[in-house]
């Protein structure tokens, strides 16, 4: 595929992104742009969230991990299912009977406002780092595409890719981005399958033998149960799945203000219920694409890239199965990977705006100009992070985004289980220094676990470890005052 086709391709997407944007903006207010005046259809949300959720690291990261981890990342997703139940029975129900924006809100009412703004602080700390982690696989592939043939550098590619996104949220916000989420959904659907049915054609093979050559494979161990200080152990992917799902999407301004757009809470858990079902199948295509990836680059001596991100973008790009597959690809991952972050831009936004600004107070003026301020600043914390992963990553992005879950969002999971599961009250004041100490010693006992725990290995349960020292530290601070 030639740099200019790249290049048209792309510009018409955008244009389209543009044209739903200014449609969907017309006479939205700030109401619209946090909460979509809670008129979006359980359906719409249900589809849309699926982009969201996958994003370009599922595109990309995941069919690349497959060569180191097989398909074991589906132990996760099964763990996720477990977690996305618990979201819609507890969390959903939570968030409307207190019918809240900012969902960190409820911290206030449970523990006080200094934990409160350490929970949202939290979050925006792990959703600007993840989201940003996300974005740079789709500068790479812009970069890989068409940048690189034009000698423009990676930094000016970087300002191209947010400019895009910020152009067609900065007005509608919520209420655009679960219409173009939709969309953008749709052409990462399109591309998954067509990928899989060209690879298909290239290897001749027809949908029997295709699943039974994945099983035949190397690549095809999806379950680990033999060594468990193995880091990807079914035990340990299995229990962190229930509680990234918990974290990432249920403490997690992103996915649950989409979820609180529906009209009410019997709609928002049937949104859940049905993401759930879709979720799961389309992301056992992903790690069976991943599969399929390795395989072919086997049977025709394709070098695998050091950083296996990259297969999947260079053996779609490089001609390797056709002018479609290419076509497909540039669209998939570029639907991915805005479909998760214009909705981060716009989560990370709303939180700021909500828990820090208390923007509610203003008149309308007032609100769209710190609203519009916040937007902006956000999206240029964005570049300057993707420079630095640009610099420093040289690991696959998957292990890079859940490293910093592990982190970031474990006194999140630790504030909100103590909230909901004691009754007890803290000394509000020490909050910020539980929530800091514990990613320090979560990281001190990773570091050290195979010295210590007789050459046990930490994976993504070291978000567990992160929430239990942080629900520990806030017993050790409990106020004797109800």
């Amino acid at each position: 595929m030639t740099t200019g086709i790249a290049f048209g391709i792309l510009a018409l997407y955008f244009l389209m992104l543009i044209v739903v944007a200014h449609f969907t903006s017309k006479g939205a207010d700030t109401n619209a742009f946090f909460t979509a005046n809670k008129q979006s259809p359980w359906w719409l949300v249900a589809f849309g969230m699926i982009g969201t959720s996958i994003s370009g690291v599922t595109f990309i990261s995941v069919p690349g991990d497959v060569g180191k981890v097989s398909l074991s990342y589906y132990q996760i997703i099964l763990g996720n299912l477990v977690g996305y139940f618990v979201i819609a029975t507890v969390l959903l129900p939570l968030y409307y009977r207190l019918n809240l924006i900012s969902i960190y809100t409820y911290l206030d009412k449970r523990l006080g406002k200094v934990s409160y703004k350490t929970g949202s602080a939290f979050f925006l700390l792990a959703r600007t780092l993840g989201s940003a982690a996300r974005l740079f696989l789709a500068v790479q592939v812009l970069q890989l595409a068409i940048f690189d043939a034009w000698n423009i550098p990676f930094w000016v590619s970087a300002i191209v890719t947010i400019a895009l996104i910020w152009v067609y949220t900065y007005r509608g916000g919520v209420k655009t981005i679960i219409v173009t989420d939709t969309l953008q959904t749709f052409f990462l659907l399109t591309a998954l399958v067509l990928t899989i049915v060209l690879i298909a054609n290239k290897l001749d093979l027809g949908f029997g033998e295709l699943i039974t050559t994945i099983q035949q494979s190397k690549y095809s161990q999806m379950f680990f149960f033999d060594d468990f200080s193995y880091k990807h152990h079914f035990s340990k992917d299995f229990v962190a799945g229930i509680f990234i799902a918990i974290v990432m999407t249920g403490l997690d301004q992103d996915l649950m203000q989409k979820n609180l757009t529906c009209k009410n809470i019997g709609e928002a858990q049937k949104n859940m219920f049905w993401f759930c079902c879709t979720f799961a199948v389309t992301t056992l295509m992903f790690v069976s694409l991943g599969a399929l990836l390795y395989i072919y680059a086997d049977k025709i001596g394709f070098q695998i890239p050091e950083r296996t991100d990259l297969l999947y973008p260079k053996l779609a790009l490089g001609g390797e199965f056709g002018i479609l597959a290419a076509i497909t690809f540039l669209l998939g991952i570029t639907a991915a990977t805005y479909a998760s972050s214009d909705s981060a831009l716009t989560a990370l936004t709303t939180a700021f705006c909500i828990d820090f600004m208390k923007i509610e107070q203003y008149e309308e003026k007032q609100k769209n100009s710190i609203k519009h301020y916040t937007h902006l600043g956000f999206s240029a914390l964005f570049f300057i992070i993707i420079l630095v992963f640009n610099a420093l990553s040289s690991q696959s992005i998957i292990s890079t985004v859940f490293n910093i879950a592990g982190y970031t969002y474990g006194p999140l999971l630790g504030l909100f289980s103590f909230g909901l599961f004691t009754n007890t009250p803290v000394k509000d004041k020490f909050v910020p220094y539980i929530c800091i100490v514990a990613p320090v010693l979560t990281y001190i006992i990773d570091i050290n676990s195979k010295e210590w725990l007789n050459g046990y290995q930490f994976g993504f349960e070291k978000l567990l470890v992160n929430g239990a020292i942080t629900f520990i530290g806030l017993y050790l601070i409990k106020s004797s005052k109800a």
